[in-house]
């Protein structure tokens, strides 16, 4: 374990990855960050929901974040993992991209999720300005507006946009699309003052960079000033699986409260484990991940202090009786010889 460059290796340098990195560099931690420099909110112009940073562009708040771990003495690599092995002596290789491997005694993968859009034109291109998903992130910007609600393959998560986002406008419109609601689920929403146009969405209709409307294939428009679409989930979890951390009945990876995983040695946090985490979630199970990892290598440290004070007590106690054995056949010699020799006149 005294060869390994690292005692930890954060893999993904967004919120989790970079906050785990400033609290393991800050407990005088070898840590490093690999970062491909793609974060899921990129498209996202301002970020809201955390405290004394409501309203900073992301770009920014990795940059200082990067600043940061920097000035604690950490490092941060701006590249792409490959894989992760386990070494024979039970720590990890980090195999990058671009440069040399690296070795780390931990490994905690902060790598987030990516959102799979609905096929649908406009989506993608107005994705993170004005085609959102989270009300908490974004709805009080578009508050007292003509906001849209597109159904799409999350079905649960639609329905609860839907009935979410009236807290933010009364001109709320829901388009189930290819969700077939039930009497129970349309009076809901009915009771809710929410509007439901029937039938498929053909487009967002963009015009001058901005949400104009929704359009539906039979040709009908409804005027819209923004929509919110439920993505599917996909977390980037391959280094995970590949380590073989076992998965949850949901699909996802599973780990405990600390962001352990089932692998000694393994930790994650962020979006790559908890999809609801928002930035300012992600970067409290950062936290909450290094101060484990730095308790299980102090277990470590602890261990093979002790199994070293062991070693050098024993050969200690060896070279005492030695040297003492080595004196009393000594005296003995002396003695013998003094015999021999007989009284001096």
């Amino acid at each position: 374990m005294g060869a390994m460059e690292y005692d930890v290796v954060v893999v993904g340098g967004g919120a989790a990855g970079l906050t785990a990195a400033m609290v393991l560099a800050r407990a005088c931690r070898r840590v490093a960050v690999v970062d491909s420099r793609e974060p899921r909110n990129a498209p996202a112009a301002h970020m809201h929901g955390f405290l004394s940073r409501d309203g900073m562009p992301p770009a920014h708040l990795l940059a200082v974040g990067r600043g940061e771990v920097f000035g604690y003495g950490g490092e941060v690599v701006k590249d792409r993992v490959l894989g992760v092995e386990r070494t024979p002596d039970q720590g990890f290789t980090v195999r990058l991209a671009e440069g040399p491997a690296l070795t780390t005694r931990a490994v905690l993968v902060a790598t987030g999720l990516r959102d799979e859009l609905p096929e649908i034109p406009g989506v993608r291109e107005r994705w993170g300005d004005d085609v959102l998903h989270c009300p908490y992130c974004h709805g009080y910007e578009v508050r007292g507006t003509a906001i849209g609600v597109l159904g799409g393959e999350a079905r649960e998560l639609s329905l609860h946009q839907a009935l979410l986002l009236r807290q933010w406008t009364e001109d709320l419109v829901f388009f189930p699309n290819r969700i077939a609601l039930t009497d129970e689920e349309r009076e809901r929403l009915a009771a809710r003052g929410v509007r439901v146009v029937d039938g498929e969405v053909a487009r967002v209709v963009v015009e001058e960079d901005r949400v104009r409307a929704v359009e539906m294939k039979d040709g009908r428009e409804v005027p819209r000033t923004s929509v919110f679409v439920a993505p599917r989930f996909v977390p980037r979890d391959e280094l995970l699986r590949s380590l073989g951390c076992a998965v949850g009945d949901n699909g996802w990876v599973s780990v405990d409260p600390t962001g352990r995983t089932s692998v000694p040695g393994v930790w994650a946090a962020g979006n790559v484990v908890d999809p609801r985490a928002q930035v300012i979630t992600a970067a409290g199970a950062g936290s909450v991940a290094a101060i484990a990892i730095n308790g299980f290598l102090v277990e470590e440290d602890v261990d093979r202090a002790v199994a070293d004070y062991r070693v050098s007590g024993e050969m200690f106690s060896n070279l005492v009786e030695r040297r003492v054995s080595e004196a009393v056949v000594g005296d003995r010699r002396h003695g013998l010889k003094a015999e021999v020799a007989g009284p001096q006149p």
